[in-house]
């Protein structure tokens, strides 16, 4: 069970000037006379929600319950010390002009709670669709993503809220964590607003990751909404961004926006306490409507990272990785999306066809090809076995 105490500052976005660091505290009680803690994060892709999905969740006129959709993962993103992802949508309310998917979506927050229940601890919330209602688009979902306790981070209400840098203490290894986007897809930001989110400036960037290593940060996880669509290696604009994140002194890099996934690799970090880093250039879709093939595969990557308090340094022991493929179809309980682990045995509601499975196994065997195609470290592995 995660225990996730934030203090009164994120809180209180709206109404009072925030400091030029947030400390929020995931953490359990730690004996640092130990000589050791471990921690784990997870990651996992683009959180998307297309009007099929919130079709297919609807309850009624005006309710709806995308919890299911989540049913076979929810156990290996509830069990991790810290959990976040990409929100690749907005929740603007019904009243700013409907619920809609693509091109400018705008989703039943009822979303968010599917979220809040299977564990997640953090939204990134810089992406190229973060301004598809506009500002207000942007504040309302800040403002739902704060009633739930759901940390944010790339959109901000303020220049205040933009400075303080987010920095988790999960279980005594305090991590930071920073998101930029290439863009908002020509949607405009408003002049003299440009807080509203962060922009891919590598002027910025270092800053950022300064100002969170001056706060004490141990671990900073960079994660970045970049590259072309569709494209199942980074290109040269990605390898970029990264390089500078590395320079910088970024210690963990994820990638979104593809919408497909794209190899990882791990790589010498610039911080004294870590020794190796790692990227994944982009984590694919974790849900979504795009059906085609490589567009429905996605990945939970867990990182274990472990902290000797004697000798003052940080490790990545293991990043466990698990492919993912998004079903989709008619089941016991109706129509349902449904996210199915390569570690999937069976769930009494769904009944796949020859089809399916052959689609799904392809999906997890083209993930195992790609991702490890610029690394055989032998730190990435599979997980096979049920937690």
């Amino acid at each position: 069970m995660k225990n996730i105490i934030i203090i009164l500052s994120i809180l209180s976005t709206f109404v009072f000037n925030i400091p030029s660091t947030l400390i929020i505290d995931n953490s359990k009680s730690v004996n640092n006379s130990d000589s050791t803690v471990t921690i784990t994060i997870s990651v996992v892709g683009d959180l998307m929600c297309h009007s099929p999905q919130f079709e297919y969740a609807r309850v009624n006129k005006d309710s709806f319950d995308f919890t299911p959709v989540y049913r076979n993962v929810k156990k290996y993103l509830e069990s991790s010390d810290f959990t976040f992802g990409n929100l690749e949508t907005v929740t603007a309310g019904k009243d700013n002009k409907g619920y809609t998917g693509y091109p400018l979506f705008n989703t039943p927050v009822n979303y968010l709670d599917a979220l809040k229940s299977i564990g997640f601890d953090l939204l990134v919330t810089a992406n190229n669709h973060s301004f598809d209602r506009g500002e207000k688009g942007v504040l309302k979902t800040i403002d739902e993503l704060i009633k739930r306790n759901i940390n944010y981070v790339g959109t901000f209400t303020s220049q205040n809220d933009r400075d303080s840098i987010r920095v988790f203490d999960i279980n005594g290894i305090k991590t930071a964590i920073l998101a930029y986007s290439y863009g908002t897809n020509d949607n405009p930001i408003p002049k003299g607003k440009d807080y509203l989110i962060n922009l891919i400036d590598f002027n910025i960037i270092e800053h950022d990751i300064r100002t969170a290593r001056s706060k004490n940060a141990e671990l900073v996880i960079v994660h970045y909404h970049f590259g072309d669509e569709y494209i199942r290696e980074p290109v040269k604009s990605q390898k970029d961004a990264v390089s500078k994140a590395i320079e910088f002194g970024a210690d963990i890099v994820i990638g979104g926006h593809p919408h497909v996934l794209q190899p990882v690799d791990f790589f010498k970090t610039n911080n004294g306490k870590l020794d190796t880093g790692f990227v994944a250039y982009s984590m694919g879709n974790f849900v979504s409507n795009q059906r085609d093939r490589y567009k429905d595969a996605g990945l939970i990557i867990t990182f274990n990272i472990t902290k000797n308090f004697t000798t003052d340094s940080i490790g990545i022991n293991e990043v466990n990785y698990i492919p993912t493929w998004v079903f989709k179809g008619n089941t016991l309980n109706g129509r349902e999306y449904v996210i199915l682990p390569s570690t999937f045995q069976s769930d009494s509601t769904i009944i796949l066809s020859q089809t399916e499975i052959k689609k799904m196994n392809q999906a997890f065997e083209d993930t195992r090809d790609l991702v490890k195609r610029y690394t055989k470290n032998p730190k990435f592995k599979e997980l096979t076995e049920i937690k």
